[in-house]
This record gives C-alpha cells, sequence and structure tokens, in this order.
C-alpha cells in the first residue's frame, strides 16, 4: 500500500511539475503574442512612414520638373513673340516703302522723281527688314525636357525588406599601433549601401589566445561610426594586448560581430616601490609627496608591522613569488634610503629593449631628480652622485638651477624648466635620454654601457611628483634618437 501511496506522489509531483511548466510556456505564448503584436504595428507604421517620405520626395520632384517644364515654355514664348512682333513691325514698314516706291515710278515730273527715288534708297537702306535676322531665336522642341524612369521604376519594384548586414572582417595588416594611440580598419565581404553605421569593441587583455571564461575587463564600446575605421587615442597601455572587435548595423538590424583580433600594446609599466623609499616620503602606486612627519609614522608601522609577523599567516610558506623583473621590496624599517637620500625607486627592471615614461612634478619643490639606477645604489646614495646613477636635478634651493648629474659629475642644462619630463632608456645602445614631455624637445642624453639592469629612480624634497606609465616610446623621440645617435652629449661631457 505505501508503494503504491509514493508511486502516486510521484505522479502528482510530475504532474504538477508539468503542469507548472506548460503553464509558464502559455504565459510565454501569450506574451510573444503580444509582442507579435507591438511589433507588426510598429514596423508598419515605420513602412507607412517610408513610403509617405518616398511620396513626398516623388512629388517635390514632380513639382521641381513641372517647375522647370513651365519656366522653359515661358522662356521659348519670350523670345518667339519677340521676334515675331520685331518681323511684323518690320513687314509692315517694308510695305510702306513698297507702295511709296509704286506711285513714284508712275510719277510724270523728272524733279520729283530724283527726289524721291534718293528718298526711298535711303529709307530702304534703314529699313528694319534688312537688319532682322530670320532664324528663330528659340526651338519649338520640348524634347530635352522629357524623362526616362524604366531605371528608377525598376529600382522601385526591387525594394526589399532590409537584410541582416555582412560580417565585416578587421584587416590586421592596415592596423596600427602608435604613439599610444590604436587604428582599426575594416572591410565587408561585398559592399552594402544599406550600412548605416558601425559598432567597435575593444578590451584590454593579458592574453593573446581566445578569450577566456571570466575576463578581467568589460569591454568597451564605441558606437555610430560612420568610416570602415576608427582610431582610439590617449590610450595607456597597461595591458599586454588589446582584443577588437566589429559589427556593421542598418537601420533595422545589427549584424554579426567579426572575428576578434588582437594586437600587441607594447609598454613600460612599473609602480613605485614605497617598501624601500625614504621615510619621508609619502608614496602612493605611481605619486610621491613630501611628509616631514613620515619618521615617526613608520616607527608607528614597524611596531605594528613586528606584532603582524607573529602570527602564522604571514609565515614565509605563505609568502607570494616575485615576478622575475620585479624588485623585492624591503622591509618597512629596514634597507630604506635614509640620510639626505630622499629616493624611491620603482618596481620593475629594465634589462632589455627601448622604454618611455613621463613625470610630472611641482616646480616649486626644494630639489627633484628623475633617472636611472642600479640595483646597488646605496641606501646612503643621492641620485647622480655616484656610478651608480644618471639623472637630472632641479635646485630650487637658494637659486634655480637644472643639471645633468652622473658619478659626481654635473652639467647644467641651458634650457627650460618643464613641468613634465620625458625619460627614454634604450637599454642596448646604452643611451638614457631626457626630454621636455610637451614639446619633446630633447633636454640630455647621457650614454653609456649598461652591464646590468637599472630601474627607475626618482627623488624629491619638499615638493611631490607623479609618474605616468603604460606609455610607448613616441615616435618623434624614436626619429630623433636615429638623427642624434652620433652628436648627442654623454657622461664625459659632465664636469
Amino acid at each position: 500500500m505505501s508503494y503504491i501511496i509514493e508511486s502516486l506522489r510521484k505522479i502528482t509531483t510530475t504532474l504538477a511539475l508539468k503542469n507548472d511548466e506548460i503553464t509558464n510556456f502559455i504565459c510565454c505564448l501569450k506574451q510573444s503574442l503580444e509582442n507579435l503584436e507591438g511589433n507588426s504595428s510598429r514596423v508598419q507604421e515605420d513602412l507607412e512612414t517610408e513610403f509617405s517620405s518616398l511620396h513626398s520626395v516623388l512629388d517635390e520632384l514632380k513639382d521641381s520638373m513641372v517647375t522647370r517644364i513651365k519656366q522653359e515654355r515661358a522662356s521659348h514664348t519670350y523670345e518667339l513673340q519677340s521676334q515675331l512682333s520685331a518681323c511684323s513691325k518690320a513687314l509692315e514698314s517694308s510695305e510702306e516703302l513698297l507702295e511709296v516706291a509704286n506711285q513714284t515710278l508712275c510719277s510724270s515730273e523728272a524733279d520729283d522723281f530724283t527726289q524721291a527715288a534718293k528718298d526711298i534708297k535711303d529709307s530702304v537702306t534703314m529699313a528694319p527688314a534688312f537688319r532682322l535676322s530670320l532664324k528663330a531665336k528659340a526651338s519649338d522642341s520640348m524634347s530635352h525636357m522629357m524623362v526616362d524612369f524604366t531605371q528608377e521604376r525598376e529600382m522601385l519594384q526591387a525594394i526589399k525588406f532590409l537584410p541582416v548586414p555582412a560580417t565585416p572582417e578587421i584587416l590586421v595588416s592596415e592596423c596600427q599601433v602608435c604613439d599610444n594611440t590604436v587604428t582599426v580598419q575594416w572591410a565587408l565581404p561585398e559592399p552594402d549601401t544599406k550600412i548605416d553605421h558601425y559598432d567597435l569593441e575593444h578590451r584590454r587583455t593579458n592574453y593573446e589566445g581566445p578569450p577566456r571564461a571570466r575576463e578581467d575587463y568589460p569591454w568597451m564600446v564605441v558606437e555610430g561610426i560612420r568610416e570602415t575605421e576608427y582610431t582610439l587615442t590617449g590610450l595607456r597601455f597597461d595591458t599586454r594586448y588589446m582584443t577588437f572587435r566589429v559589427k556593421a548595423c542598418n537601420k533595422a538590424v545589427a549584424g554579426e560581430f567579426s572575428e576578434l583580433v588582437t594586437l600587441e600594446t607594447h609598454a613600460f609599466l612599473f609602480k613605485l616601490d614605497a617598501g624601500s623609499s625614504h621615510q619621508n616620503l609619502k608614496v602612493e602606486d605611481l605619486s610621491v609627496e613630501w611628509d616631514s612627519c613620515g619618521g615617526k609614522i613608520i616607527q608607528d608601522i614597524r611596531k605594528d608591522k613586528n606584532r603582524t609577523n607573529q602570527s602564522p599567516m604571514h609565515s614565509p610558506a605563505r609568502t607570494a613569488m616575485n615576478s622575475p623583473k620585479r624588485v623585492p621590496s624591503a622591509r618597512v624599517g629596514r634597507d630604506r634610503f635614509t640620510a639626505e637620500s630622499y629616493t624611491v625607486l620603482g618596481d620593475t627592471f629594465i634589462d632589455a629593449g627601448q622604454q618611455y615614461w613621463e613625470v610630472r612634478f611641482d616646480k616649486e619643490s626644494k630639489a627633484f631628480a628623475v633617472g636611472l639606477a642600479l640595483r646597488n645604489l646605496g641606501r646612503f646614495d643621492q641620485l647622480g652622485k655616484s656610478n651608480a646613477s644618471w639623472c637630472i636635478h632641479l635646485n630650487n634651493w637658494l637659486h634655480q638651477s637644472l643639471t645633468a648629474k652622473h658619478n659626481n659629475k654635473a652639467r647644467t642644462l641651458d634650457c627650460p624648466i618643464p613641468d613634465r619630463i620625458g625619460v627614454y632608456c634604450n637599454y642596448e645602445e646604452g643611451a638614457l635620454s631626457f626630454y621636455n614631455a610637451r614639446t619633446k624637445t630633447l633636454m640630455h642624453t647621457f650614454r653609456t654601457k649598461f652591464t646590468q639592469p637599472v630601474i627607475p629612480a626618482f627623488s624629491v624634497w619638499n615638493g611631490s611628483f607623479s609618474v605616468q606609465t603604460g606609455l610607448q616610446v613616441p615616435s618623434v623621440v624614436q626619429s630623433g634618437q636615429r638623427k642624434n645617435s652620433g652628436t648627442s652629449s654623454s657622461n664625459a661631457s659632465l664636469t
């Protein structure tokens, strides 16, 4: 008996679930019917609007062409009537002269005949009949105003509902990545005059292959593109690649997205290493501010750190591995730059290639320096005062000066002090150049031979600065480097 009851319960449950499923499906069908009614009404209204617009265009065109025919007829009528009036008057004058001539011929008086003949001769010479052109000034033909709408009629008869646009193809060979801009070009398989616009989507990624199930960055959309190319400007390349896709849209519907295209966006990325910076520097990821109270704050943090390190959560087994080019951050309160070395380093080494970054600094800072350093830069070393660092240095103490420094040698730079400096490093060529970041004017170049990795280095006293990374080497900088490779200043010129 219990078995039968259990079976009946299962059947009842199954029927109830099926009833719910059917009920939900009925609701969906009813909603679809309502949507169908609304969508049908909408597209029918759109169709009527389009035909009304087409009728309006045809009516306007008809009125315009009828007006032109009337104007042409009026013009020809005026010309012909004017010529007809002139000819009628000339004929009347000629008939009068002819009558006078006949009367003169019948005259019997010799003296009167001679004078009359002379007068008739003069009148005939000046008669309008001999000055008239007997060629019509206007034609009676209106064939040049005729029309043939055979081709247009065929085009109208060929009108159909809008098809789904074809899928574009991104032309990888025509795409360009330069100066932190990306230009993307695409094409349709066949020309389509019904395309209204294109929508381009792009996304940053660190993976070159097909998209993963969960990406770190969302799609960014650029809508309403009228041409078959688009340029993204002012980008910061903080990932290795950018992925693109594009779709074509007409007034009714959008087509499918193109195949994904991934472009490499190489740029130098780093952050500032707060762990080894001077204790009087308040360091964020990409900005630094002088803090005269920093020493006391660091001591408090160090005490908290010592207490925290007693927890098993901070055991060596739980410590994350460092990236191969990342600088192992110093522990708080140890291996920091100290004394008068108000220095902070980047967290990424440079051991190959060409790199570029920019720094914006407070021109009222008492002192500021930017450059490169070796990893063995001493914690007491000021930038430019040993053979382990190269920099340009702004001094606002007592008097303002801008100098290039290396190995405790300096050279005063005769150039305006910019508010933003671009730093270029070519590791293989041993070139370190500084530019006015706004005008890309070369300020100074060190030429040396790097025998070990170098790292971005900064120093500030009573001031602040911020760093911009993720920049490509500007094309004007690359061009200038090639042009000035044999003439730029070097370490030997520092005195």
